[in-house]
């Protein structure tokens, strides 16, 4: 994600160490869990590139290899162009936990701008990739980012929105995690984000609670290029799409699966789970 000017102030915002206890869905069974990506082939995603239309996969910027997907620059000659892209899930959610696992490594994109070596990340609570305009450059959502090369990683970018901490709107476009720092790159990192609507979102390193934010919302500056339409600012966002990036350096991600928190909270239905923690009353019916 872009890390203008405005992010000298986010340097600042290093987030605290957060001392939590392990969530619950931290010891839920494999088998409940959905996983996302099927090992072989890029099924249930859709590519956006800024400035190719929805599905313009250009340059097999995304590709499956060795069962993982892989963002690779080795077909786009020399330059990047600024097409910062993303790889969406076909399907929105909104209360559940993301879990996967990504590294970095490789050479960056000639072309690529210097904040996006050793930088990716996921997108969440994103607009939908059909409603992102051929030349926008990032979705309207928030960003889980990923880094390498002695810095902090699953930090929180906010393009085209806002969040809180304790309360207050975070003027910084980027905040920092209290992670470790990761300076050998190319390592596989295991991450997951837990999402409760537009109530909160924790960002957790091998399920260590590294970062937490509340009530995402539209609003704020960076992402340029969308429709108006779809920028209302001051909306709250509850849901969304799922969109792992790309934005000129080389990076991969495998095992990739979610865990709805959102079912049947009736204790007397088949249908019910402790861990769900926001109620569908028509999962009970199924």
């Amino acid at each position: 994600m872009r890390l203008p000017a405005l992010l000298l102030l986010g340097l600042a915002l290093q987030a605290a160490p957060v001392v939590s206890p392990s969530p619950a869905w931290q010891d839920v069974p494999a088998s409940e869990w959905r996983t996302l990506f099927n090992g072989r082939d890029l099924s249930g995603w859709t590519v956006k590139l800024a400035h190719h239309e929805v599905g313009d996969n250009y340059a097999d910027t995304f590709r499956v290899e060795d069962g993982v997907i892989a963002v690779r620059y080795d077909k786009y000659g020399d330059d990047f162009g600024a097409r910062f892209g993303h790889l969406f899930f076909d399907e929105p959610f909104s209360y559940y936990v993301l879990s996967l696992e990504y590294r970095i490594r490789g050479s960056q994109q000639k072309g690529g701008p210097s904040y996006a070596r050793l930088n990716s990340g996921v997108m969440i609570h994103s607009q939908a990739p059909r409603t992102i305009l051929k030349d926008q450059d990032w979705p309207i959502s928030v960003e889980a980012q990923f880094l390498a090369g002695n810095q902090t990683t699953m930090n929180v970018c906010t393009p085209g929105t806002e969040i809180f901490m304790g309360g207050t709107m975070v003027k910084a476009h980027c905040t920092n995690s209290s992670s470790r720092r990761y300076v050998e790159d190319g390592q596989w990192v295991s991450v997951q984000v837990e999402v409760l609507g537009n109530e909160h979102v924790r960002h957790y390193i091998d399920g260590q609670l590294v970062l937490a934010y509340e009530r995402p919302t539209i609003g704020g500056g960076v992402a340029t290029g969308f429709d108006p339409a779809v920028k209302v600012d001051g909306t709250p966002l509850a849901s969304g799409y799922i969109g792992l990036q790309a934005e000129s350096q080389p990076v991969e991600f495998r095992n990739i699966r979610l865990l709805d928190l959102s079912g049947c909270m009736d204790k007397a239905s088949r249908a019910y789970r402790p861990w769900f923690v926001h109620a569908d009353a028509a999962a009970c019916r199924r």
